[in-house]
């Protein structure tokens, strides 16, 4: 070895640097360019969003309008929707748009012509960093910290005055896990009263509410004709020889039912003994 002209390598030249875990400002870069991504672009079609055409699902997450209506409608030869769409299409649930709320979102223009949303009551700009919400069913955008303003008692919307319940504000591309738990027992909270994400009556509700009173009903009803089948059959008098002639068993009062028992036992035995006296009379006479 040696005296070829070749280096021998040293150690920290053959040895990799060790992988290391990000820093927490690494962490927040990231996630801070996922959500301004998720703010401008539309998941479906890769596109940029339209801040007039914007819709949301019970999660918070945007999509262009057209490019819902455009899954929605069955795919043709002519116009095809790309298969990756359809996948991304599938995941998010949508099944109608009463799943999704068109959002009312202000913009506004700085000193350079560019064009952005904004609160219309504190006036930030809302987008990645700034945390926002929006009201179903009107869909107007607010920031989340003008919305905290708001006391139980007014529940109005500062843009059109329409009344909502605490449940119905939305968070916008929320991430936080205790948010979205909240997010998943609204909506189904409203599938079980029939309703929709937009509020709307969910399609064939009418007819499922309908079809499961109907067998209800149809269940009490088999059960109080059973009962009264079984009163009826209990109610009959047996065809035994005891009980031939015994309207004791219909006489609810138990003395009443003894002494009528007793009358007619009386009466059995007297028409035993004209029996026997008239067959006796009979035999003598042809004698």
């Amino acid at each position: 070895m040696g005296n070829d002209g070749g280096s021998i390598p040293k150690r920290r030249e053959l040895v990799r640097e060790a992988a290391r875990l990000p820093t927490a400002s690494e962490l927040k870069a990231t996630a801070l360019e996922s959500l301004t991504h998720a703010w401008t672009t539309c998941p479906l079609s890769d596109v940029p969003l339209d801040l007039s055409n914007t819709v949301s699902d019970w999660r918070g997450r945007l999509y262009n309008y057209e490019s819902v209506l455009q899954c929605l409608m069955p795919s043709s030869s002519e116009n095809a929707t790309p298969e990756s769409q359809e996948a991304e299409f599938a995941r998010t649930g949508i099944k109608s748009l009463k799943d999704v709320v068109k959002l009312n979102i202000t913009t506004r223009k700085d000193e350079r012509g560019r064009r952005f949303a904004a609160c219309p009551v504190s006036m930030k700009e809302l987008g990645a960093a700034t945390k926002s919400v929006y009201i179903v069913p009107c869909g107007h955008v607010f920031a989340d910290i003008a919305m905290r303003e708001i006391s139980d008692a007014e529940k109005q919307c500062p843009e059109c005055s329409a009344t909502f319940e605490e449940r119905d504000v939305i968070p916008i591309l929320s991430a936080d896990g205790v948010e979205l738990e909240k997010l998943a027992k609204r909506i189904e909270e409203l599938k079980t009263l029939g309703l929709t994400h937009n509020l709307k009556k969910e399609k064939g509700a009418v007819k499922k509410k309908r079809k499961a009173a109907e067998e209800n009903e149809k269940g009490t009803n088999g059960e109080s004709e059973k009962r009264k089948a079984n009163g009826s059959n209990s109610n009959k008098p047996s065809k035994g020889k005891d009980d031939r002639n015994d309207i004791s068993n219909r006489i609810n009062n138990p003395m009443t039912a003894s002494l009528t028992a007793k009358v007619l036992a009386e009466q059995e035995e007297r028409s035993k003994r004209r029996k026997v006296i008239d067959g006796y009379k009979k035999s003598e006479v042809v004698r």
